[in-house]
């Protein structure tokens, strides 16, 4: 599709909006299984000043109702209504080759999303035009993005990486999106070949699949770098897939309450692995509290890592825990982190996943960081079961990378090396290994079930 393809589509949208009666500033939910026509959509609904609610086409209904409910979306548009929850107005695409026009004049649009976090409370986040207009501006003067550059991206359009990282900074730099329906092992490298791809827009658990192939044909060479973001990845990972490739991987950080990117590695050489980089176009301290005042930290102290700036909201839309942002329009985003003597930011993990073992806090990473270091592990993740005694005490899943070794003989061995490296409290109680982790959407590994799992089971060394 070319721009003058896409402004005519987009027009399209806006003048079916407003014939078909959906007012300005209306919230629209979007349910559309093909990623081009999902973005045509989504592009059409924020140009004619109406705000979009983006779905998982794939989600079962409850959960669709869910996010309906709380958006309160006036219209949805979708294929076939059949099996969704109801809404006021169901709109399909527009007719192909109808009459375009240039788009009604329109006040700004915006995107509105619903997020649970870590603590399964809904929260309603609204993303206006010019925040999103600053932070796709400032992905793409992160990552040097120019009308030459191909992007590649399986990533969905409901969550806000795909929507501003991958399509509204590539048309901020005026350059060009290869959309995918999926992630696919086998066809990635082909696909990256023969769309001539400059960059690649991907999570950990991507990179991590990618790292373990064994027949790694050389990327093209146009490709500049591949981008990781949405959840943390493992220095391990990150070695293992760089030496195979020969590829860099930048790593960031995002939320969607700052409209995905917060901090970013440079291009130039100066990534740090294990640092998800300086802040690009977004304010970020990192804070102890001496009763109610926040104390900045010093370089190498853990504390809370909080933001502002155009792309940070200062209200929830609905949902959000009362003091997460302060009257200076400082935002806790429920990381924990420190910053280094140059400024770059290196995550310890979410504050409601530190484990508390008798009052020994615990950061989950320290001791994956151990676990993925060791044969035959793929995916390790560490959380907190409850404890009668401790409170809480730490659990590892792993995913192992073959089955060469039973699960008995990799747990034996993954529990003597955390014994050689690590100090006793920090020592898993127990290492469960299973076929694969819980995950959402963007390839975040689900800890809250993981937490109900470990509790439930109750596993012991």
């Amino acid at each position: 599709m070319t721009y003058a393809n896409l402004r005519q589509s987009v027009s399209a949208w806006a003048w079916h909006l407003t014939e078909t009666g959906v007012a300005p500033g209306a919230r629209v939910a979007i349910c559309l299984p093909d990623p081009v026509g999902y973005a045509v959509a989504l592009l059409g609904v924020l140009a004619a000043g109406r705000v979009a609610v983006p779905l998982d086409p794939a989600a079962p209904a409850p959960e669709l109702a869910r996010v309906l409910d709380i958006a309160k979306a006036e219209a949805m548009i979708c294929e076939s209504a059949a099996g969704l929850p109801p809404v006021p107005t169901v709109l399909q695409p527009p007719a192909e080759g109808r009459e375009t026009r240039p788009a009604p004049p329109s006040a700004g649009g915006g995107i509105f999303l619903c997020t649970s976090g870590t603590t399964g409370t809904p929260k309603g986040i609204e993303l206006g035009e010019e925040q999103l207009a600053h932070v796709a501006s400032a992905v793409a003067r992160q990552h040097q993005l120019t009308p030459d550059d191909r992007g590649y991206c399986t990533l969905p359009l409901f969550h806000v990486n795909a929507e501003v990282v991958g399509l509204l900074a590539t048309l901020s730099a005026g350059a060009c999106l290869v959309l995918d329906r999926a992630f696919s092992r086998r066809r990635f490298w082909p696909v990256i070949e023969e769309r001539e791809i400059t960059w690649i827009n991907a999570v950990p658990a991507i990179i991590a699949v990618l790292a373990m192939a064994q027949d790694q044909p050389a990327p093209h060479p146009r490709v500049r770098f591949v981008r990781s973001a949405s959840a943390p990845l493992p220095s391990a990972v990150l070695v293992r897939f760089e030496q195979l490739t020969g590829l860099p991987v930048i790593e960031t950080y995002g939320m969607t309450e700052a409209a995905s990117m917060i901090t970013a590695n440079p291009l130039d050489g100066q990534r740090k692995p294990g640092s998800v980089g300086l802040p690009a176009g977004t304010e970020l301290r990192v804070v102890r509290y001496d009763g109610e005042e926040p104390v900045l930290c010093s370089e190498y102290v853990v504390g809370q890592v909080q933001i502002r700036g155009p792309g940070v909201i200062t209200s929830y839309a609905s949902g959000g825990r009362p003091g997460v942002i302060d009257q200076d329009g400082w935002l806790d985003t429920g990381d924990l982190g420190h910053l280094d003597e140059d400024g770059y930011l290196y995550l310890a993990g979410r504050s409601d996943d530190v484990i508390n073992r008798g009052g020994e806090k615990i950061y989950p990473r320290e001791i994956e960081d151990v676990l993925l270091t060791q044969p035959g592990v793929l995916t390790a993740v560490v959380v907190g079961a409850e404890d009668e005694v401790l409170g809480q005490r730490p659990v590892a899943y792993i995913v192992p990378k073959d089955a060469e070794l039973t699960d008995t003989a990799l747990a034996d061995a993954l529990l003597a090396a955390c014994e050689a490296a690590l100090p006793k409290p920090k020592r898993p109680s127990a290492v469960v290994v299973v076929e694969e982790l819980p995950l959402g959407p963007t390839g975040k590994v689900a800890r809250r079930r993981l937490r109900e799992l470990a509790t439930a089971s109750q596993p012991r060394a």
